[in-house]
């Protein structure tokens, strides 16, 4: 991608002429488009990123056929991070210092989400963490300048648990993969079911390396414990081998299992006639939903790439959507004004009104959560609901006590 790939050709001269002749930034600013950097796993985690990129592609159309931000246009440089924090620390560094970007945004992977929460800290910019789901992000290293869209770690086993606790399973078994998200994932599980059901007891875990499980070997570490159910955080590739040697060697039969992200399309799409039968999962069954404002985000990403949405078109989208709404309410990309606006900062989306929470700058986006089912051969959700994320998150004092002050 070339670095001024995203400049209109009446941009550019201006903004090459103000700098040229050493104007701060700031002026530059207030001349020529916003630009927000945006930095992802493209390489290494397509499944969710693809998606996730003709997601945004689609909203900043959108944005900018309407008029843009106060006639401004709205773009994105977009940059690869390598699936490494230090490379997305660099990139970070580069569009702010040679691209001249306003805002950050992005974030895949939760360990490279928290080396961009510290990079705006430190650099003072705005962040919005589209992606990454460490409840760190928010929480224990949360700072003024980050905010995340997507429901967290935490959220989402929130969602989970009432149902995994009616199922009244006394041990359970953990399967996650070792790095920010699958620790941050069972922790929050395990505090959470042990609060609902006290007698709860967690009878061992297995947590492979990110991309690298050996299925075979995990799915009989799990039947060794002999568990009455399951919770699982594996997701993409790791996901497919796990259930197919699951599947194979009986693992889930008779067993409750709970799973994260399980029924998104990116992950159970490729598992076709082989995806799982009645686990209860958080994801997006996208055919199946009838709300309107859901109904014309189909029609329109589906006139635009001929193909079907899957979540992280979704999240692209409302990441967009969301920058905007903070930008037209802050009447610029000023930094510190950027921040009042988005605490409290309401937008729509394709799920409905969506808010960002003062006290930690958590969005209230939420997920859909059901039992996975195989339907005309391929995998999908039944028995679905969505779960309001404004309703699975800890109290204003939860927070304080887990959030250092800005």
């Amino acid at each position: 991608m070339k670095k001024r790939e995203f400049l209109t050709a009446a941009a550019a001269p201006v903004a090459a002429a103000t700098l040229s002749a050493g104007a701060p930034l700031a002026a530059w600013a207030q001349s020529g488009p916003i630009r927000v950097g945006e930095i992802n796993s493209y390489k290494g985690q397509p499944a969710f990123l693809e998606p996730y990129r003709k997601g945004w592609e689609l909203a900043l159309e959108e944005v900018n056929a309407a008029g843009g931000i106060g006639g401004r246009k709205l773009e994105f440089v977009a940059r690869d991070d390598g699936g490494n924090p230090g490379d997305a620390v660099r990139v970070a560094e580069e569009l702010v210092s040679r691209e001249r970007v306003d805002l950050l945004v992005g974030g895949f992977l939760s360990h490279i989400g928290l080396a961009l929460t510290d990079f705006a800290k430190q650099k003072k910019i705005f962040f919005l963490a589209s992606e990454p789901l460490t409840d760190k992000i928010v929480w224990q290293n949360g700072n003024r300048y980050t905010f995340r869209l997507r429901a967290s770690t935490y959220m989402q086993t929130a969602m989970l648990v009432p149902e995994a606790a009616a199922a009244k399973k006394k041990r359970w078994a953990l399967v996650y993969p070792n790095y920010e998200y699958g620790q941050s994932a069972a922790a929050s599980f395990k505090a959470l079911l042990k609060k609902a059901q006290p007698d709860v007891e967690f009878v061992g875990e297995q947590a492979p390396a990110l991309g690298k499980v050996d299925a075979g070997a995990v799915v009989q570490a799990l039947a060794d414990m002999k568990p009455d159910a399951i919770f699982n955080v594996l997701f993409g590739a790791d996901l497919a081998k796990f259930v197919r040697e699951g599947n194979t060697r009986g693992l889930f039969k008779g067993r409750e299992v709970v799973s994260l992200l399980t029924g998104e399309p990116e992950y159970i799409d490729p598992l076709k006639d082989e995806s799982p039968e009645g686990w209860l999962v958080t994801g997006y069954p996208w055919d199946l939903i009838e709300t309107p404002e859901h109904k014309a985000f189909v029609a329109a990403y589906q006139k635009r790439f001929s193909d079907y949405p899957r979540l992280g078109s979704v999240v692209g989208y409302v990441t967009v959507k969301a920058v905007a709404a903070g930008l037209i309410k802050a009447g610029g990309a000023d930094t510190e004004k950027l921040i009042t606006a988005f605490r409290g900062l309401e937008f729509g989306s394709p799920f409905g009104k969506v808010a960002f929470r003062a006290q930690d700058h958590q969005s209230t986006l939420g997920a859909y959560v059901g039992r996975t089912t195989v339907r005309n051969g391929r995998g999908t959700m039944r028995d679905f609901r969505y779960a309001d994320g404004a309703a699975f998150q800890p109290s204003d004092a939860e927070v304080a006590a887990l959030r250092p002050k800005d």
